[in-house]
């Protein structure tokens, strides 16, 4: 007598193992958009999609396809706020060069910075 690997003794289904990148991209996710900013957020795009591949060349021996697209979402997401916060960043950094050569002062525009904090 012979038993299917996709059922227990009991006969209820067995999921099949979690793919490790799967588990790795989630992982990765969460760092990204908490303690490992924009290092956290590539490693969960590049291991999500070798997850996704990898699980679809296994023809249903490996799960874990729902943990590896969420750590492709949270890595796009960890990317967006990312370039936003580079742009927020050049733009007060570049503010004053500008200012300058046009013969403004920053004293001048006192008022900008607390409406701009206010708006962010």
């Amino acid at each position: 007598m012979s038993y299917d690997n996709n059922y227990s003794s009991s006969g209820a289904p067995v999921a099949p193992p979690n793919n490790t990148m799967a588990v790795i991209s989630l992982i990765a996710g969460l760092l990204g958009l908490s303690i490992l900013p924009t290092i956290g957020s590539i490693a969960a795009l590049i291991t999500g999609y070798m997850a996704k591949n990898e699980i679809r060349a296994s023809g249903g021996a490996q799960g874990g396809e729902g943990m590896a697209t969420a750590g492709i979402i949270l890595g796009w997401i960890g990317v967006g706020l990312t370039v936003v916060g580079l742009c927020i960043a050049c733009f007060f950094i570049l503010l004053p060069l500008v200012l300058v050569p046009l013969g403004l002062s920053m004293e001048e525009y006192n008022w900008l910075m607390p409406a701009l904090l206010n708006v962010f």
